[in-house]
C-alpha cells in the first residue's frame, strides 16, 4: 500500500510516524507547502517528498491522508473523491457548514470514503463510557459534564483561522455527546469570556466558553473549555444515571489538585497537550483508516459526523452572540437555504 500525507506540521509528522511503522503501508509519500518541513518529516521516517498536490496525487497513492492547514480541507477532499482515493481528513472539513456540505456531497457523488479525525473515539476511556452507558450500567442518564482545557492560549495568528472556540476546541466534545450517549442535542444555550489576552478580542473570540446542552431524551448536558488552565491539559467527561455515575480522564495525570485534606495532590507529570494525552487514539485511528482502504473495516467516522458537530458550534456560536436558546433545526434549516443559494448562485 502506497499512501499520501498532506501536511507535516505537529499532528502530520506524528502520523507520518505511524504510518511509515505500519507493517501494511509499503510506502509514504509527504506533502506540505513548506518543502523544508516536508523534506524534514520524510527524512526523519524514510518517506518520499512530493513537490505539490498535483504531483501527490499522480504518484499513484492508495488513499490520501490530510493534515494540512484547515483551508485545504475542502478542496483536498474533494480532489480525493474526484480521483477515486480514501481519504482521511482532520477536522474539520470546513469552518463553515455550506463548505462542510458541497464536501460531503461531492464524496458522496464519488462514491467515495472519507474518514473523519474525530480521535476521542478511539480513546479508551470514552470507549469504555460508551459501553456502559448502551449496555445501561449508569441507569437513565440525566446529567453529562464535559470539559476541554488547554494550558496555554495558541499563536495569536492561529485564532482568526480557527473558527473559534466552540469549532475548534469544544467540537470534540460536541462528538463525544453524541457518540458516547447515543442522543442528538436538539438545544443550546452558550456564553463565552474574552476576558483573557487582548488576542482573544482582537480576533472577535473568546478564550473561555461554557454551553447548556439539552439532548433529545431529555438528558441534560453541560460543555465547558478554556485556553487558559495553566494547571495543564485538562479533558474529561463525567457521566451520571440512576445507578451509578463514570469519569472518563481522571487518571494520575490529570491537573486536578483536591481541596479535601485527604484529597490526591497535584499530578507530578500532568498532562502537557493533546497529543501526548491522545497519543494512542490518534495511532489507532490511523490504524482502522489502513483497514479502511484494505476493506477489512467499515468506516468508523464517517465524513457526515462532522456536519453533525459543526451544527451544535454553530448554534453555540449564534447562542453567545445573540444571547438566546437556539433550537439546532433552526441552524440546520437556515444552513441549507445558504448551500441551495450557493449551489443555485
Amino acid at each position: 500500500m502506497r499512501i499520501g500525507l498532506i501536511g507535516t506540521g505537529r499532528i502530520g509528522s506524528f502520523h507520518a510516524g505511524v504510518l511509515a511503522r505500519h507493517p501494511a503501508v509499503d510506502a509514504l509519500v509527504v506533502m506540505d507547502t513548506d518543502r523544508a518541513r516536508a523534506s524534514e518529516a520524510a527524512d526523519r521516517v524514510g518517506a518520499t517528498v512530493a513537490d505539490s498536490a498535483a504531483e501527490m496525487f499522480g504518484a499513484g497513492v492508495d488513499a490520501v491522508v490530510i493534515a494540512s492547514a484547515t483551508s485545504a480541507h475542502a478542496e483536498l477532499i474533494g480532489r480525493a473523491a474526484r480521483a477515486g482515493l480514501p481519504a482521511f481528513c482532520e477536522k474539520p472539513i470546513a469552518l463553515d457548514l455550506p463548505g462542510t456540505l458541497s464536501a460531503l456531497c461531492e464524496v458522496d457523488r464519488a462514491g467515495s470514503v472519507l474518514q473523519l479525525g474525530f480521535m476521542r473515539r478511539f480513546d479508551a476511556g470514552y470507549k469504555a463510557a460508551r459501553a456502559a452507558v448502551r449496555a445501561g450500567a449508569l441507569g437513565r442518564l440525566h446529567t453529562v459534564r464535559a470539559m476541554t482545557m488547554d494550558p496555554a492560549p495558541p499563536p495569536a495568528a492561529y485564532l482568526p483561522l480557527s473558527g473559534g472556540l466552540y469549532r475548534d476546541c469544544l467540537v470534540h466534545d460536541f462528538d463525544m455527546l453524541r457518540w458516547v450517549t447515543g442522543r442528538e442535542v436538539t438545544e443550546v444555550y452558550a456564553t463565552g469570556s474574552d476576558a483573557g489576552p487582548e488576542m482573544f478580542r482582537a480576533a472577535d473570540d473568546v478564550d473561555t466558553a461554557a454551553a447548556l446542552l439539552t439532548l433529545d431524551d431529555g438528558t441534560l448536558a453541560t460543555a465547558t473549555a478554556t485556553r487558559c488552565n495553566g494547571a495543564g491539559y485538562d479533558v474529561r467527561m463525567e457521566l451520571a444515571g440512576e445507578l451509578d455515575q463514570i469519569t472518563v480522564g481522571l487518571d494520575d495525570r490529570t491537573p486536578v489538585t483536591s481541596a479535601e485534606p485527604q484529597g490526591p495532590a497535584a499530578p507530578l507529570s500532568p498532562w502537557p497537550g493533546f497529543l501526548e494525552r491522545f497519543a494512542p487514539a490518534y495511532e489507532a485511528e490511523l490504524n482502522a483508516f489502513v483497514r479502511v482502504v484494505r476493506g477489512e473495516l467499515p468506516n468508523p467516522c464517517d465524513g457526515r459526523e462532522a456536519w453533525y458537530a459543526l451544527l451544535i458550534a454553530e448554534a453555540c456560536e449564534v447562542s453567545r452572540r445573540e444571547r438566546r436558546p437556539v433550537q439546532i433545526a433552526e441552524i440546520a434549516d437556515a444552513a441549507a437555504v445558504r448551500s441551495g443559494a450557493r449551489a443555485a448562485g
